[in-house]
This record gives structure tokens, sequence and C-alpha cells, in this order.
């Protein structure tokens, strides 16, 4: 018989993220493109920045049939947040004279990602923006495939810190952080050495 789960942040209940999730509000706001696949990924961390945003949305898909509309939003400038030789790095708004950003996060694999580009066009064209300097990523629960490979939403909290200073979205990885603390003990520390320590 399944455990039940959490209705809102998909954990069985007795790991339940809900009280860890804060309610930020920002100026951008972000739109996160899931690949089906994630959905089931223990920790989906699209779906814990959307719940932690209160300006953001989750799409689930590979074809996204709404996408002219939605980059259509009155009053923001759309822009896609992925690496690029044309990618603009992130920098804090120009106070009053920028348009905020709509920031398009493909949410997948980089080649899920690429393949959600591929589909859609529409993204293909967008101007991309990138982090600058990234701290190494505190996923520790798989080796990143290239230098500055983020989960999603330390990618989101990222941008939002580049683009809003003085304000702080920190607070939105403390459900990442307490979701990962839960694998490592729930495989054990001597495992976890072994398959993802240093060295």
């Amino acid at each position: 018989m399944p455990r039940p789960r959490c209705e809102r942040c998909q954990r069985p209940l007795d790991h339940c993220l809900c009280p860890l999730i804060p309610a930020l509000d920002s100026r951008t706001r972000v739109i996160l493109l899931q690949h089906p696949s994630e959905t089931a990924h223990a920790l989906n961390t699209a779906r814990l920045a959307a719940l932690g945003l209160r300006n953001a949305e989750l799409r689930v898909g590979e074809v996204f049939d709404d996408l002219a509309q939605l980059l259509a939003t009155p009053g923001y400038r759309p822009a896609l947040l992925f690496p690029g030789d044309d990618a603009q790095v992130l920098t804090a708004y120009d106070d009053g004279r920028d348009k905020p950003l709509l920031l398009i996060v493909p949410d997948g694999t980089w080649r899920k990602a690429r393949k959600l580009l591929y589909l859609n066009p529409l993204l293909e064209a967008l101007p991309r923006v990138t982090l600058g300097q990234v701290a190494a990523s505190r996923y520790r629960l798989r080796k990143a495939p290239e230098a500055g490979g983020l989960s999603t939403i330390e990618a989101v909290v990222g941008a939002l810190n580049a683009l809003e200073p003085p304000a702080c979205f920190d607070a939105l990885l403390a459900p990442f952080e307490a979701l990962i603390e839960g694998q490592i003990r729930a495989m054990g520390e001597e495992t976890y050495q072994r398959n993802h320590g240093d060295g």
C-alpha cells in the first residue's frame, strides 16, 4: 500500500516539506517548464521553487501550445535562463527603468532541457540569460555533468538574488536542503561517502 502523500509538496506525509516552504514575493515572474520525466523525481526542485514563490508558475509538458500568449504577459520582458554563447549575465534591475523579466526556466536533464527548446521554437528564439559566478551546487547526491551545473531551484535562487538585491531568496533552499539531508540519512553516511563523498 503506497504511503499517503501531501497533496501540496507531493512528499510522504511523514516527510512533508510544507512547513519549510516560504512564500516569497519577487518582481520577476518565474515560469518553470518541466519535462514530464522530472515529475516523479524524488527531489523535484522545480515544484519546490514554484511553491515557494508567489510570482511563479510550474507547467509540465514537452510542447507548450500557449507559449506565445505566455511570453506576451503584459509588464514583463521574456528571457530564457539557459547557457549559450550569446547569453547575458544577469545583473540587478536598473530601478524604475527596467521592466522585470518573465524568466523562463527549463527543468530537466541538459538533454531534456535542450529537447524542450527544440520542440518549442519560441523558446529557442528568446534572449538567453545566465548566472555569473556560481557557487558549487549543494546537490550532493549527484555529480553535475559540467562545472556550474545546479539544480533548478538553485539556479532560480541565483537568478533572483542577482536581479533583485538587496532582497535575498536563499530561504527557498530550506526544503531542498532538508530533502537532501533526509536522503543522505536514509542511505546511511557510509553509503553516501562511498558514492558521493569527495575523493
